[in-house]
């Protein structure tokens, strides 16, 4: 049975009126978060000491065996959660994703237009039960929310935690109590989510909607310990952040930008998802499995080029956020793909005021083709040659594909092998929630 769900982290603020810049050039393509096997989304709005936790599914599979467990910091009330739209993280998905665009080189004859010139230089509920089991284990309060009954729990013994849960129908995979304990220690809750199988027909969704949760903590984390418990290979997470301050950074691991920017052969328009999937493998490789990437910042009243639009401030609303006035929000998109050998601590954020602007963005120029004749289109002329080896030494450097296979599909010959066939990626089997989306044993 095929599962696979969604986490998004995201970090709000408000709009700003800051003008948009005109883009001389077309959007083609975008690697959004759908590349990756398994990939988790989640989005996190932080304020202060105050976090939204979007956490979004894509469940395939029978709802009953569908539950969810997740580490909180603090006791969560019924008014903290709520279920939002799937299309809010789509749409952040949509915005934020690395990105290609094309240009078509101008005739090098032709006067050049003022307007570029100048664009160039200026370019930059029901009751609590509180008493605790023989188990060391307390439930502290029950709540149906939309499709979903939620419990809130803490313990004291994380093997007792652990009886629990597989005693109320959760599969908990081996080795998880000691990652339990360690929450224990941090005197950290316990979200467990499970479908509610009536309301689920009554409300009429064929899907299973995001859960949102809201809490007050000065810890700004998110827990993965859990999914590495018993994961089989590297896990792919996404975390969108919105805040009021500017770029959003992780504290206890390297947070570095992925290669940007560059030239690439005009073939990789119609391979783009098989080179950003063999550009981010190799980056990982070279960092040795240890950072987390920064895949774009940016003010979110604007974008360039734009591969959907801004979200509106009744979106960011719904995430979270609260919009003021026309204080900017900014969102930091991170990637991480990860296991316990290389990320044997959860996810720790802080804000920054960082407020430049990043995007991975790769680019196709189109040769020009007419037939003017100037001094300028023989230099031109002389130069193409080296840009576009340039443009392949690119690709090479980026993905570890072959440069002769390279050189030989900028030509336009066919090979047998080569770029196309993007460095391997991890197995599809279990995703960081492994153990917070687990499954439950069937009735």
């Amino acid at each position: 049975m095929k599962r696979s769900l969604v986490f998004a982290a995201i970090l709000v603020a408000a709009l700003s009126g800051r003008a948009v810049l005109a883009f001389c050039g077309f959007y083609v393509g975008k690697a959004d978060t759908t590349l990756f096997n398994q990939a988790s989304q989640v989005a996190l709005v932080r304020e202060g000491d105050r976090t939204v936790l979007t956490m979004a599914n894509d469940f395939q599979g029978d709802p009953k065996e569908f539950a969810l467990v997740v580490p909180v910091p603090t006791f969560i009330e019924r008014k903290q959660i709520e279920v939002v739209e799937k299309g809010l993280l789509d749409h952040l998905d949509a915005f934020s994703a690395p990105r290609l665009v094309e240009y078509f080189d101008e005739d090098p004859c032709a006067p050049k237009p003022q307007y570029l010139e100048m664009a160039a230089a200026a370019a930059p509920s029901l009751q609590k039960s509180r008493s605790a089991d023989k188990r060391g284990v307390t439930v502290e309060a029950t709540y149906t929310v939309g499709e979903y009954d939620i419990v809130i729990l803490s313990a004291t013994q994380s093997n007792g935690l652990e009886s629990w849960l597989v005693e109320n129908g959760y599969k908990i995979p081996r080795g998880a109590s000691a990652v339990l304990g360690s929450y224990i220690k941090q005197n950290m809750r316990f979200f467990v989510a499970r479908v509610n199988l009536k309301e689920k027909a009554a409300l009429g969704f064929t899907f299973l909607r995001p859960l949102q949760v809201s809490y007050q903590s000065p810890k700004f984390m998110l827990p993965i310990r859990l999914g590495t418990v018993n994961a089989k290979g590297p896990q792919d997470l996404f975390v969108f952040a919105l805040t009021h301050k500017g770029r959003v950074e992780t504290t206890n691991y390297r947070t570095v930008k992925l290669p940007t920017g560059m030239d690439l052969p005009l073939f990789v328009k119609a391979e783009f998802k098989d080179f950003y999937k063999a550009m981010f493998a190799d980056q990982v490789r070279r960092e040795d499995m240890r950072a987390v990437f920064l895949e774009y910042a940016w003010n979110m009243s604007w974008c360039d080029p734009c591969s959907a639009d801004p979200l509106s401030p009744e979106q960011l609303t719904k995430l979270g956020v609260r919009v003021q006035g026309r204080q900017p929000t900014f969102l930091s998109r991170l990637h991480v793909r990860y296991d316990a050998a290389h990320f044997p601590e959860d996810l720790v954020f802080q804000e920054t005021a960082d407020q430049n602007t990043f995007q991975g963005r790769y680019v196709l120029r189109h040769p020009w083709k007419g037939t003017s004749q100037c001094g300028d289109a023989t230099r031109y002329t002389s130069e193409l040659t080296a840009r576009q080896e340039k443009e392949a030494q690119n690709l090479a450097q980026l993905t570890g594909w072959n440069i002769n296979d390279i050189r030989k599909k900028a030509q336009g010959v066919k090979i047998t092998s080569g770029p196309a066939q993007p460095a391997a990626e991890p197995p599809a089997e279990i995703a960081w929630y492994r153990a917070l989306w687990t499954a439950m044993t069937s009735n």
